[in-house]
């Protein structure tokens, strides 16, 4: 009997790119507003609980356990179940960590620091999963866009933060925010994900079949990758810090109320969304190594007029600085790792693995700098950070990947850009 020959994967038709390229704007946009609703009433959160600098930055740091825990195990899941199945399981598991933290606040500490756990191990696994898919997508369309996609997180953390404003203003309890927003995400994330690229797109996009992917682990054992990883891990510090002290540094150092500190917050949160939304063009002019070297030196000196400045008009320019220059760091590392198709997968998961440290770690650790001397003084390591940054930026420069993309990518720009 003679066996039939396998079927061959079909790249991906041009309407399936366009709507798994909406879809994954919504699910990035679903990541960064799941994220900000918490960090907007974190003023409330330190008031309700008396926390100190070091006690704050020491509940962040459960975030952290909960993504260091998590990552290690999300690319080789993400690999097995595919993109849409991981992003479904945990945006439920995202809502429902957000249910967690809204009963915590009014409940119990423990309930609270559980949630947050919760929410780190949820995240983490999102992270990796959407960014998988948004380099297979991206390689389809065969333009930069990953700084754009990044743009709909940092967009969705400017919707939470507007809302937490308005919350603010309201007087809304924390908890009932929350949890409108935990329903919010598990009602819209898996509708999104649906429209994901197909499986078989998905894998034609990851690994042609002339190359044999390699196992995830394998990549940690790459110089470039864990390169990459560290320039990714010193720009998601500086995100991170910025998502979570901004409110609470313009609140003390100024003594301005707390809506005034949510505002600048989201004066952040929207100069790194409109920098990764223009992203694009300067990398194709550009290149990555430039503009990367370019961003560090911006996010040094926000950083520094922010810490410095004796006003708070001084603090909001340090802040839109501060987050122009962070934009594009954790995504062109991104889209570095993915750069060989059947790599694709472990090197993105090693390189957000190294780079969610920085999302999750940097935060409790200038807290406890913070307590030491003072949060200002303590956001200075920023600028230290980004001078290495700089230094190792050669790292992300293009593989030399000659590899044509599919007859779709034309239409699929066309459409989606």
């Amino acid at each position: 009997m003679t066996r039939a020959p396998a079927a061959v994967p079909t790249a991906p038709t041009a309407r399936e790119v366009t709507a798994g390229a909406r879809a994954t704007y919504a699910v990035f946009a679903g990541l960064g507003l799941a994220g900000s609703t918490w960090s907007s009433r974190l003023p409330q959160i330190r008031t309700q609980l008396h926390l100190d600098p070091a006690s704050l930055g020491l509940l962040l740091l459960t975030i952290a356990v909960g993504g260091v825990i998590a990552l290690p195990l999300s690319g080789p899941v993400v690999t097995r179940i595919g993109p849409r199945r991981a992003v479904t399981a945990v945006a439920l598991h995202v809502s429902a960590s957000l249910g967690v933290i809204a009963v915590g606040y009014s409940v119990s500490t423990s309930l609270l620091v559980a949630g947050l756990f919760l929410l780190g191990a949820a995240t983490g696994f999102w992270d990796v999963a959407m960014t998988v898919h948004a380099a297979s997508v991206e390689r389809q369309l065969g333009r930069p866009v990953m700084p754009r996609f990044f743009a709909a997180f940092s967009l969705g953390t400017v919707v939470g933060g507007a809302v937490g404003v308005l919350m603010i203003a309201l007087q809304i309890p924390v908890s009932v925010h929350v949890a409108a927003a935990a329903a919010v995400i598990a009602g819209a994330i898996p509708a999104a994900a649906r429209h994901f690229l197909p499986e078989h797109g998905a894998r034609l996009s990851a690994a042609p079949p002339t190359v044999k992917p390699r196992p995830g682990l394998d990549a940690w054992r790459e110089p470039r990758t864990v390169a990459v990883g560290l320039v990714a891990l010193a720009f998601a510090v500086a995100e991170g810090a910025g998502s979570n002290w901004v409110s609470v540094s313009v609140i003390d150092r100024h003594h301005v109320t707390a809506t005034i500190g949510t505002l600048a917050y989201a004066s952040f949160l929207a100069a790194l969304t409109a920098g990764r939304w223009l992203g694009p063009a300067v990398l194709e002019r550009f290149g990555r190594v430039t503009i990367l070297r370019t961003a560090a030196a911006f996010t040094a000196a926000g950083v520094v007029v922010f810490a410095l400045g004796p006003s708070t008009g001084m603090a909001f320019a340090g802040t839109l600085l501060w987050g122009m220059g962070a934009a594009l760091g954790f995504p062109i590392s991104m889209s570095a790792g993915a750069d060989e198709p059947a790599r694709a997968v472990g090197r993105v998961s090693v390189i957000t693995s190294i780079g969610y440290c920085g999302f999750v770690g940097g935060p409790p650790l200038i807290g406890f700098l913070g307590n030491q001397t003072t949060v200002g003084h303590a956001l200075l390591g920023i600028a230290i950070l980004m001078t290495l940054s700089a230094v190792i930026a050669g790292t992300t420069r293009r593989s030399p990947d000659k590899r044509t993309q599919s007859g779709s990518d034309t239409q699929a720009r066309t459409a989606v850009m």
